[in-house]
């Protein structure tokens, strides 16, 4: 056999040496990348506040991909990544105890990151009826997502979430979908 058919064979035996590898394990190497980390917190808010928990851990793999101590250069905190105005408002509404004479660090708490951010996705999704719109509202305001609904930018319902007219949050919804998705066929 020549040299050149040689290369072409072991090429041919590789690639498909690594398409069994891995179809058998892509759901493991798939659990990696798309961890179920704080499993046990974020189902007790899941449960409590109604959100799916699949959204929920898409939510913080996009935010802060797992990493408990993340602040944002918009000095978002923790996990999933809340403003420290829209964590007092939201834990003061809802009567989430959070000390606050350490704000920043009790945001940071993994714990109560997770329930007041889980809190705010589920009061997000019943003002507007829909996750897709819910997390535009996460991402940019509500106010920013009720101007675009009012101007006929977005429709109320969801169905055009790609006429978002920020870059930034048109990505980043288009990011928790997707990952969405990943942890509900994976899980």
């Amino acid at each position: 056999m020549r040299l050149k058919n040689k290369k072409i064979l072991i090429c041919v035996i590789v690639i498909l040496i690594m398409t069994v590898f891995l179809g058998v394990f892509k759901d493991k190497i798939l659990k990696i990348i798309y961890p179920k980390t704080y499993k046990e917190i974020v189902s007790v808010y899941a449960e409590r506040y109604q959100v799916d928990e699949n959204l929920i851990f898409a939510v913080i793999k996009a935010e802060s991909n797992f990493k408990q101590d993340a602040f944002s250069h918009r000095n978002a905190i923790g996990l999933m990544q809340i403003m420290e105005n829209t964590a007092k408002d939201v834990a003061k509404k809802y009567s989430i105890q959070i000390d606050e004479s350490n704000t920043i660090e009790e945001i940071a708490n993994v714990q109560n990151n997770i329930n007041i951010g889980t809190k705010y996705l589920q009061v997000l999704i019943e003002k507007y009826k829909n996750k897709e719109l819910a997390l535009a509202a996460y991402n940019a305001g509500t106010g920013t997502v009720d101007t675009w609904i009012e101007k006929g930018i977005i429709k109320n319902d969801g169905s055009d979430i790609e006429n978002i007219p920020y870059k930034e949050t048109n990505n980043y919804v288009r990011k928790i979908l997707r990952n969405y998705k990943v942890y509900e066929e994976l899980y």
